[in-house]
């Protein structure tokens, strides 16, 4: 059975990484560029094609090209995040013009959340967002989180649809809106902190256009412009995102943290998963995130280098280093040690309640 993290590891180890690849830290701006709108084409195209479509074999593989080319433009987000403030701003502004606002998920509601995910004092707490300890709890807690990805777009609709437009008749509203509905989120109860002036000024206009966006499709099809079939596509697909994303994060990470604990740089990484796999791995881990340790390593390194830095680290390293203990062969195996670490932790917890009974 498989514990909480304890490992006490020095960072000493991390200037000799970081001087394996330190020349794999510069982004090209060309490869965002013609990964993100070859990806954002190919994505609404398919969804064209599937929405006027009769229902076949064909608009099923229309849809899946959709979904998936769809899902990479929308991780796009979390390079976003990383890349240095003040750079990419074209890139950012599109970016949220063709995939963000008709998705429904501006980047207001990932960026600068997803960043203390990489801190020290909060990765794998109670104030990391992102992370909730899948591996010592309940294994139905696994499986209800993969459901709740079929709500998830009605909540994104109520949220941009309804709530925004209510909020700026009743002024009371915005600062509950922004606290507990503004935020990509793993764990629930995640109270976000106040905006700071310049968030509120970017989470206005960004919020404002979502809606926009979202109340322009409802009524193109109630004017009969749009076919009705268009919602529900649109539905379908974001469900597919949502839960292909979802099955990405369990498998990002152990879940070994408990939320009283703090972990160490190394301790963090060896919390994290590293599934490099092939061209399908890809698919579901798209823009770098089967490479999801060494991130954590280099956070600021692009995605586009960190199969490179990967490689590098694999030949360059002693096969006994901590790095290869990141690594797992499959996304089935790293689901597989989720839910058995899971449920073997559930029965010690059962045990130890009739003994004390």
């Amino acid at each position: 059975m498989a514990t909480a993290i304890t490992h006490d590891r020095s960072t000493s180890h991390l200037p000799h990484l970081k001087s394996i690849v330190h020349d794999l830290f510069t982004p090209s701006p060309q490869i965002y560029w013609l990964d993100f709108l070859g990806s954002i084409l190919i994505g609404w195209g398919a969804f064209s094609f599937t929405v006027y479509m009769k229902f076949s074999w064909i608009s099923i593989l229309t849809f899946l090209i959709a979904s998936l080319a769809l899902y990479r433009a929308v991780i796009f987000v979390h390079e976003l995040t990383h890349l240095k403030k003040g750079t990419f701003r074209w890139f950012h502004i599109v970016w949220n013009l063709l995939c963000g606002f008709p998705l429904l998920v501006p980047s207001f509601l990932y960026m600068s959340v997803h960043l203390d995910h990489h801190k020290l004092k909060y990765y794998g707490t109670k104030d990391d967002k992102e992370y909730a300890p899948f591996a010592l709890e309940n294994p139905t807690k696994i499986l209800k989180f993969i459901s709740l990805m079929f709500l998830a777009p009605i909540l994104f609709i109520i949220r941009f649809l309804v709530a925004t437009p209510l909020s700026y008749l009743i002024p009371s509203l915005r600062k509950p809106l922004w606290e507990f509905a503004s935020s990509l989120a793993v764990g629930s109860g995640y109270q976000r902190p106040l905006a700071s002036l310049e968030q509120q000024h970017i989470w206005w206009i960004q919020e404002f256009l979502t809606f926009a966006y979202a109340i322009t499709a409802v009524l193109l099809v109630i004017f009969h412009i749009l076919p009705f079939k268009v919602l529900i596509l649109w539905y379908c697909t974001a469900t597919m995102i949502l839960l292909l994303n979802a099955i990405r994060t369990l498998a990002a990470h152990r879940y070994l943290n408990p939320p009283n604990r703090s972990l160490n740089f190394i301790q963090q990484f060896l919390d994290s998963v590293n599934i490099p796999g092939g061209a399908l791995t890809s698919l579901w881990a798209p823009v770098g995130l089967r490479f999801h340790a060494t991130h954590h390593l280099f956070s600021n390194m692009p995605y586009h280098q960190l199969r490179k830095a990967h490689e590098r680290l694999t030949q360059k390293l002693p096969k006994d280093h901590f790095y290869f203990q990141a690594n797992q062969k499959s996304l089935w195996s790293a689901l597989n040690q989720l839910w058995t670490t899971a449920i073997a932790n559930q029965k010690v917890q059962e045990n130890s309640k009739t003994k004390i009974l």
